[in-house]
């Protein structure tokens, strides 16, 4: 099964000490390379979570965001009355000092850390919490990116119907080209070289032939496209293998294009090159 490599999932989930909201987006990148933004209350879970990923992610840039909406209570809230005097005694010294006499603003104690005590809940349930929901967005980020590899292999498998059409035309097409090549540099040697050993025309004929002979090439463009289509059965990861037998296709069709001596054969290595080529868009966003 192929996989895409760009997705995005959210999911939000209402636990003990509030909204959990995670967001994970992935875009192609040549290796997996991870990255987990969260409140630093939970950053312990960082590891836990970066391996989850990779153990179900093999290529892709990933961004998870986490996000946490406290619903800590007035019940919860404790003043802590020693801290709060010290303040508040810290803050009148200074005022003396600096010789004014401005109210000091209770809601500016409030701020002082240490001054206000929070209830803290199950750190362990918390973290649980946070996990699942995790997971849930990772679930939903496969199944994106399942979706999307799914498209992405019916394009590049189009493609390669594509590229064998003109492989069958080049084939059907072949003899016909070189006759007409041969036919038409006979007459220009005969032109102009009246008396030129007709042995030596022969074999210049036989040399321009080779040359012109694509058999090889057609071959080679066969097989990668076989392979091409093997992998694509066979799976993720297969990104990295496309690239390269792109890199194969594409250097056989310039090798075609090069030794195109006719309209239809250049017509041809020219729809063979888009075609590549539309195929290699496309695999840069295979896993």
């Amino acid at each position: 099964m192929i996989f895409s490599m760009t997705a995005f999932a959210r999911c939000i989930h209402d636990g003990t000490a509030g909204r959990y909201t995670w967001e994970i987006r992935s875009v192609n990148h040549r290796y997996a390379e991870t990255f987990l933004r969260m409140p630093e209350d939970f950053r312990s879970l960082e590891s836990d979570l970066r391996a989850s990923l990779l153990k179900r992610l093999n290529r892709g840039k990933i961004d998870c965001n986490l996000r946490v909406e406290s619903k800590a209570t007035l019940d919860k809230i404790k003043v802590n009355e020693g801290a709060a005097r010290s303040v508040i005694d810290a803050a009148r010294s200074i005022q003396k000092i600096a010789g004014t006499s401005a109210e000091l603003d209770p809601f500016e104690v409030l701020k002082w850390p240490g001054v206000l005590d929070v209830e803290s809940d199950d750190s362990d349930l918390i973290s649980q919490e946070i996990r699942y929901a995790f997971e849930i967005a990772l679930d939903q980020l496969v199944e994106t990116r399942q979706r999307e590899g799914e498209k992405l292999g019916q394009l590049v498998s189009d493609r390669c119907n594509g590229v064998a059409d003109q492989i069958s035309i080049l084939r059907t097409r072949l003899p016909e080209i070189i006759q007409l090549t041969l036919e038409r540099h006979q007459r220009r040697i005969e032109e102009y070289a009246q008396d030129f050993d007709k042995s030596r025309i022969e074999q210049e004929c036989a040399l321009l032939m080779q040359k012109l002979d694509i058999a090889e090439e057609l071959d080679r463009l066969e097989a990668h496209l076989g392979e091409v289509r093997r992998v694509l059965k066979h799976g993720s990861p297969a990104g990295r293998r496309l690239d390269f037998l792109m890199q194969e296709l594409n250097r056989e069709a310039n090798t075609v294009g090069s030794k195109s001596s006719h309209i239809d054969s250049s017509s041809a290595s020219v729809e063979l090159k888009v075609l590549i080529e539309q195929m290699r868009e496309q695999i840069q966003n295979i896993e």
